[in-house]
């Protein structure tokens, strides 16, 4: 809950002037805050259970231009809130005290469920099939993920390894990470992870690699995310967790359906690549034998 709602004494003085229509937008807004600044205003208007246009006479009724600014003050609101890893934690103690161990695994184990069934939204699929479709024409994918965002990148290019050289993860020793933009050419694509508190660098990166004309592959947790702007493709995945840090299991989850779903296409000769790998990996023994595993 977002603790200073921004336009709560407004709405409420105002609300016995509103239509029975406005009324229901307003005590949408209201009773969801966080999904105000998140969520499209198509998606509001369908929970509220009223046409679209109706938020954005709210929005008019109440002195903005339009939807976007009164969503961009509920914005504005979560990211000045507290949301530092510290108080999450003293939130996480007190709850757990209460609730115990087993249950709040529990209730972990089935949010996560849900957030992974979420991505099976038809909205969410089409984005995943527009985003392959942007990854298979790539003559290369330069993949960038930074802090907790960085495996959900490292699982696709090393998926992608096996596949050929297409792909490039952009982290190195002695801050050489992005060297490997150098050789990139407009067409390219830069298939980043990006989610709230967004990383400094991740968005200077997006920026410089879209002046060069490269696409940009987003996955992010939000549709006013800093990188939407200039995404030609964006995936929204759910990040919110009940304990103090975000979950990336989502965009594992995105990562690795790309990556396969990369693997079907007929251009990318999997079948021929697989076994080159096959080939290498039998050659250096990396990997016990299953006799040996039921010997042992």
């Amino acid at each position: 809950m977002i603790d200073a709602h921004p336009l709560h004494e407004e709405i409420v003085s105002r609300f016995a002037e509103m239509s029975p229509q406005l009324q229901a937008a307003a005590r949408f807004v209201l009773e969801n805050p966080r999904d105000v600044a998140l969520l499209s205003m198509r998606d509001q208007a369908r929970l509220a259970g009223i046409a679209p246009a109706t938020m954005t006479r709210l929005a008019q009724f109440l002195g903005m231009a339009g939807y976007d600014e009164l969503r961009a003050r509920f914005h504005d609101a979560i990211r000045e809130q507290d949301n530092s890893f510290a108080e999450k934690a003293r939130l996480q103690i007190q709850n757990q005290a209460l609730e115990g161990d087993v249950a709040l695994a529990s209730r972990m184990f089935a949010k996560l469920a849900h957030q992974i069934e979420s991505l099976s939204r038809l909205d969410v699929l089409q984005s995943v099939a527009r985003a392959a479709d942007l990854l298979a024409d790539a003559r290369r994918i330069y993949c960038l993920g930074r802090r907790s965002c960085h495996p959900v990148l490292w699982q696709f290019n090393y998926m992608m390894s096996l596949l050929g050289e297409r792909a490039t993860l952009l982290d190195g020793a002695g801050g050489t990470g992005t060297d490997g933009l150098a050789h990139a050419r407009a067409g390219d694509v830069l298939f980043v992870m990006t989610i709230d508190p967004y990383a400094r660098e991740t968005l200077e990166i997006c920026d410089y690699a879209h002046a060069r004309g490269l696409k940009i592959l987003a996955i992010t947790d939000s549709e006013v995310a800093p990188v939407r702007d200039i995404a030609d493709v964006a995936i929204f995945a759910p990040t919110d967790s009940l304990t103090f840090f975000h979950v990336v299991t989502p965009g594992f989850a995105l990562a690795e359906v790309l990556a396969s779903m990369l693997a079907g296409r007929a251009e990318m000769r999997a079948p021929e690549m697989l076994r080159e790998t096959d080939d290498h990996l039998r050659a250096l023994d990396t990997y016990v034998a299953p006799s040996r595993r039921r010997r042992d």
